[in-house]
C-alpha cells in the first residue's frame, strides 16, 4: 500500500490541530505499529537534515540494552546538565504524558513544538511517497528538534534492539550497553546469541563502548573486534560498591527522611584513572555506575562537582519509584520481564528489611497491584515475583488499556499456578485496582506497582500525579 492511500484513510491533520490528533494520526498512516529497518527512515531523515546535524557540534551517546535504559540516559543527561552543556534526552515509552519522550535541560518539550516537527516530518515524509510507523514518525521529530535547537549533547535511548531501529540512524560518538536478556523474542531471536547481535548494533569504527554486564554474548564480542571498539565492562574495567552508614545503607532519600536519620548513603565508584566516592543517587546504582563510565570516557569536561551535583538531583519516574502517598507506602517500577524483575527483587529485598523497621512490631505485607502486556511472558514474571521470600499477601489485577494488553482471564490464567485464587482480585480498570489495594492495606504495609510501563501509567494517573 502506498502512502497516499494510507494516508487517505486517516484524517491529516493541521497546525492548528491537538497533540493527540496527531499521535492519533499517525498511529494509522502505516500498516504496523513495528516495522524494523531503516530503509524507510533514512531517505525522510536526510531530506530533513537531521543526519547531518548530528554530525556537527553534537556529542552523540546511544543507549541500548534489555532493561536499565531509562535510568542510564536519564543519569547521562543529568550529569551533562550539570556541566553546563545544552543536552537533548530521548527515551521511550512514556508514562503519562508523550512530551515525557522528548527533553531539553531536563524539560519536556512543548505541544507547539512537537506539532511543528510533526508537520515537518510528515511533508517530508510525503515527498518522498513513504509511510513510517508510529515510532519512526515520533522518533524523526525528536531528533529534528534537538537538531533544531542546537543541543550539545544528544543522548539517545534505543526503542528495540539497536541495529534496525530508527535511533541507530544517528552515528554515536560513544556506546552504551546496559544488559541483554531475552525480550521482544519475536523481533530480535530467542536467545542471547542473536540479541546481543542486534543491540551491538549501534557501535561504529573505534567509538567507546561502556558495556554494563559482566558476562558478554560471543556475537557482542566479535562486532567489538571488527569495529575496533574500545570496551570498558563492569567488572572489568570499571566497578562499584555500596558504602554502608554507621546505621546501616539506607535505600534512598526518601526513607531516610521517614527513618528520621541524618545518615546520607554513599558509594565507591573505581576505574584505572580514579577513585570516586559519591552521594546515593535515587536510581539503581548498576545504571548510574554506566552512565558514569559514560561520561568519563567521554571528551566531555565533566567535573567531579558536576557529577555529585547530578546524584543528587536525578530522578525517573516507575524506576524502583518509592513514595508515601494516600498515607500509603508504594514503589512503582516497570519490570516487564525475568531480568527486569530478577533485578528489582534485588533491590527490594533490602528496601524491605527497612521498611520493616518503618512498621516497628507490626505485621507488614505487601500488596501488588499488577498487569502486563499480552506479549510478554506474564507465567515467567509471575513465577519469579512469587519465588521470592517476600510476604505478597493479595494480587490486585485489571487490564491495561492498551491494544496489546493482556486480558483479565489471561493474566488469571498465568498467576493461578502460583498464587491461590482467593488473594487474586479482578477490577475493570487499575484505577478500581490501586483503590480497592489501598482499601485492602494498612499505612504500615508497602504497595507494588509493576508489571508494565502502562501498569505505572495509568496508576499514576488514577492517582492524579505527575511523573517526577
Amino acid at each position: 500500500m502506498d502512502s497516499s492511500s494510507l494516508t487517505s484513510q486517516a484524517h491529516k491533520p493541521t497546525k492548528d490541530s491537538s497533540l493527540t490528533e496527531w499521535l492519533d494520526y499517525m498511529q494509522q498512516i502505516h500498516v504496523s505499529a513495528i516495522d524494523m529497518g531503516l530503509s524507510r527512515v533514512l531517505p525522510v531523515a536526510e531530506r530533513l537534515g537531521i543526519v547531518q546535524s548530528a554530525k556537527e557540534n553534537t556529542y552523540v551517546f546511544t543507549v541500548a540494552g534489555t532493561n536499565g535504559k531509562g535510568s542510564t540516559t536519564a543519569m547521562i543527561s543529568e550529569l551533562c546538565q550539570a556541566a553546563g552543556y545544552k543536552t537533548a534526552l530521548y527515551q521511550s515509552p512514556h508514562l503519562i504524558e508523550f512530551n515525557e519522550r522528548v527533553r531539553i535541560n531536563g524539560q519536556m518539550v512543548s505541544d507547539k513544538t512537537l506539532i511543528a516537527a510533526f508537520e515537518q516530518v510528515e511533508a517530508a515524509r510525503l515527498q518522498c511517497g513513504l509511510t513510517l510507523s508510529f515510532f519512526e514518525m515520533t522518533t524523526l521529530a525528536a531528533l529534528l528538534i534537538f537538531a533544531t535547537a542546537d543541543c550539545e549533547v544528544w543522548v539517545l535511548e534505543v526503542g528495540l534492539g539497536g541495529r534496525l531501529d530508527v535511533v541507530n540512524i544517528i552515528d554515536p560518538d560513544l556506546a552504551v550497553i546496559t544488559n541483554i536478556g531475552i525480550d521482544h523474542v519475536d523481533w530480535l531471536g530467542d536467545n542471547l546469541e542473536d540479541i546481543g547481535r542486534e543491540k551491538a548494533g549501534i557501535l561504529r569504527e573505534g567509538i567507546p563502548l561502556i558495556y554494563g554486564a559482566t558476562e558478554m554474548p560471543a556475537s557482542v564480542a566479535e562486532l567489538v573486534e571488527q569495529h575496533n571498539v574500545t570496551c570498558y565492562q563492569v567488572g572489568q574495567d570499571f566497578y562499584y560498591r555500596e558504602v554502608k552508614s554507621s546505621s546501616e545503607d539506607k535505600i534512598n532519600t526518601k526513607l531516610n527522611n521517614e527513618l528520621n536519620t541524618n545518615a546520607k548513603p554513599t558509594w565507591q565508584y573505581s576505574n584505572a584513572a580514579v577513585t570516586l566516592q559519591l552521594p546515593r543517587p535515587k536510581l539503581s546504582l548498576t545504571n548510574t555506575a554506566n552512565a558514569v563510565s559514560a561520561v568519563l570516557a567521554s571528551p566531555l569536561d565533566i567535573g567531579i562537582d558536576a557529577i555529585k551535583q547530578a546524584l543528587g538531583s536525578v530522578q525517573l519516574a516507575g524506576r524502583f519509584d518509592y513514595r508515601q502517598l494516600a498515607d500509603r507506602h508504594w514503589l512503582f517500577d516497570v519490570a516487564h520481564n525475568e531480568h527486569g524483575v530478577d533485578f528489582m527483587l534485588a533491590q527490594l529485598a533490602a528496601l524491605w528489611q527497612q521498611h520493616k523497621q518503618l512498621a516497628g512490631n507490626k505485621t507488614a505485607t505487601i500488596k501488588v497491584v499488577f498487569s502486563m502486556l499480552a506479549d510478554k511472558d506474564i507465567e515467567l514474571v509471575v513465577q519469579r515475583l512469587t519465588q521470592a521470600d517476600l510476604p505478597m499477601s493479595e494480587w490486585f489485577i485489571a487490564e491495561i488499556d492498551y491494544p496489546r494488553a493482556a486480558s483479565v482471564e489471561q493474566l488469571v490464567a498465568a498467576m493461578s499456578a502460583y498464587i491461590p485464587q482467593e488473594r487474586i482480585h479482578t477490577f475493570e480498570s487499575l484505577q478500581q485496582a490501586a483503590q480497592a489495594a489501598i482499601l485492602a492495606s494498612q499505612p504500615h504495609d508497602l504497595l507494588l506497582v509493576c508489571g508494565s510501563f502502562h501498569t505505572i501509567g495509568e496508576t499514576l494517573l488514577a492517582l492524579t500525579l505527575e511523573p517526577t
